[in-house]
């Protein structure tokens, strides 16, 4: 769905990523390295929010080069839901949990049974962990009917619990997920780990 061929990011004389190929697969697709070394770049040109300094990212084998920003922002809200490091970022807080769900576009509720979060549908933001947050951010994300899920770091402001409640639930998205993460159990958990070095 979402195809990288010798990928580069540069930011002025900085190489932030240097010659990346991958292909987006059925699964979660981690990339992994330590701070500097290109995850967030590579993610944002994978999430179609910036362009690449080298190569080409295809989505159904399309080259987003030929694409104008307008056509990519298109595309971008049609294929790929965004969930954000920090877990108030992604909600709307005053709402409740259904009401997220539903502004996401959601018909039923029945994606808070499939991620652990059943019988919190009344429930205001506030009240959740900042676990359960992240995993309504995932389920809104779903609703969308996006076709990859990307985020960046989702358990690096979590504490260990509410990063387990995560984990559990980027093991089991129906849809690709790619995430960049220096977090080892995330690693561990990938069908596909993309590592990076500093440059």
């Amino acid at each position: 769905m979402i195809r990288a061929c010798g990928v580069g990011v540069s930011y002025g004389s900085v190489h932030a990523v240097a010659d990346v190929s991958l292909s987006i697969a059925p699964g979660l697709t981690v990339l992994s390295g330590p701070s500097g070394s290109g995850k967030s770049s590579l993610l944002r040109v994978l999430s179609l929010v910036e362009r690449p300094s080298l190569g080409e990212v295809y989505v159904h084998d399309v080259p987003t080069s030929s694409l104008s920003w307008s056509e990519l922002r298109v595309l971008r809200r049609k294929e790929i839901a965004v969930v954000f490091q920090n877990p108030a970022d992604n909600l709307i807080s005053h709402l409740t949990v259904g009401e997220n769900l539903r502004a996401a576009g959601a018909t039923d509720l029945s994606l808070l049974d499939r991620l652990g979060l059943g019988g919190s549908a009344t429930w205001r933001i506030g009240a959740l962990s900042g676990g359960q947050q992240q995993r309504l951010a995932f389920a809104c994300a779903l609703a969308r009917g996006a076709s990859v899920v990307v985020a960046d770091e989702p358990t690096s402001q979590l504490d260990a619990r509410s990063a387990d409640l995560v984990l559990e639930t980027l093991g089991s998205l129906p849809v690709p997920a790619v995430v960049a993460s220096h977090d080892p159990r995330l690693v561990a958990l990938a069908d596909l780990c993309v590592p990076l070095a500093a440059s």
